[in-house]
């Protein structure tokens, strides 16, 4: 399983709407230390049932980086129930970001 491509078009119903947290990376392209940080979100969406995983292409998806005040990339923001409940810049380990999804998972129990 590979994350889930975002769009502006679908981000309501793969995001907003999600009732699961929800790890999305905000990534380019060009950018060297999203392709650093890209196996180790694919390998979270490989190994974590308990989060859905998303990219958005900055450069794509213009308006999305701009609604949530994305200026440096990597990007990577936790929702649950549509709101932003961690937002992380900047290259990470994969303990670090399991660290963040569990105090994630601590702070907003799910229902």
């Amino acid at each position: 399983m590979t994350p889930m491509t975002v769009t502006n078009h679908n981000f309501n119903a793969e995001v907003a709407e999600c009732s699961q947290l929800v790890l999305v990376d905000f990534w380019a392209s060009w950018c060297g230390p999203c392709k650093m940080i890209a196996p180790i979100v694919d390998e979270l969406c490989q190994t974590r049932s308990d989060i859905k995983v998303c990219k958005i292409n900055v450069d794509e998806q213009f308006e999305l980086a701009v609604r949530y005040q994305v200026s440096s990339i990597p990007t990577l923001m936790f929702f649950r129930g549509g709101k932003v409940v961690r937002r992380v810049v900047g290259l990470r380990s994969k303990a670090e970001i399991e660290q963040i999804i569990e105090e994630c998972h601590n702070e907003h129990p799910a229902e």
